[in-house]
């Protein structure tokens, strides 16, 4: 074997979403982000086309995601709409995480792999950060809500009119024990063809 399986099998098995309520102010060194990114960059591609463009905040940079996913949501929820719970766990999140990454895809400019298949990729390259995160006991969260994957997310993190914010993913230091997990057995997803 070329690496331990049984290692991989058991970061794969182990991985788990924290919140970012649940994290500690504890600071995510920046050369252990970038170790994070430089996994992430290692998704399959369709085209080597490499959609994926990572915005980092850090620091006081958060207090202004914070402030912009506040307007952002107030902006786009119709008054009957607005939860007040939602609006202060959007604003609340990013000073919670030692770290928030945007989740950008730059679509091909042209235009030769799909959007979806482009999405997929970025999925692809969430899932190797995930699990990176994973391996150095760092907790991990993912959000897609609409402030922080529409027109006005794209256009604060300088993307082109193309492309998207794919959500934000929150990294930082446990301040809980690391959750227990469970997935149904193989047997009630999986279906198998012979012939």
């Amino acid at each position: 074997m070329k690496h331990s399986v049984s290692e991989l099998t058991a970061v794969i098995r182990d991985r788990r979403t924290i919140y970012p309520k649940d994290m500690t102010d504890r600071v995510v060194q920046r050369d252990l982000v970038e170790q994070l990114l430089g996994n992430a960059i290692w998704a399959p591609n369709h085209g080597m086309t490499q959609p994926w463009r990572f915005k980092v905040f850090l620091g006081e940079a958060r207090r202004r995601l914070a402030d912009f996913l506040g307007d952002e949501y107030r902006r786009t929820t119709p008054p009957e709409k607005f939860l007040q719970r939602k609006f202060d766990n959007m604003t609340q999140r990013p000073l919670q995480a030692s770290v928030v990454i945007a989740l950008g895809l730059a679509r091909d400019p042209n235009g030769r792999i799909s959007e979806r298949d482009e999405q997929f990729a970025v999925a692809c390259a969430v899932q190797n950060m995930h699990l990176s995160c994973t391996a150095h006991g760092l907790g991990g969260f993912w959000s897609t809500g609409a402030a922080m994957t529409g027109n006005g997310m794209r256009d604060m993190l300088g993307l082109g009119p193309e492309d998207q914010c794919l959500g934000l993913f929150f990294i930082g230091y446990p301040a809980i024990e690391w959750p227990k997990g469970y997935r149904k057995p193989l047997p009630e997803v999986v279906e198998w063809f012979t012939h």
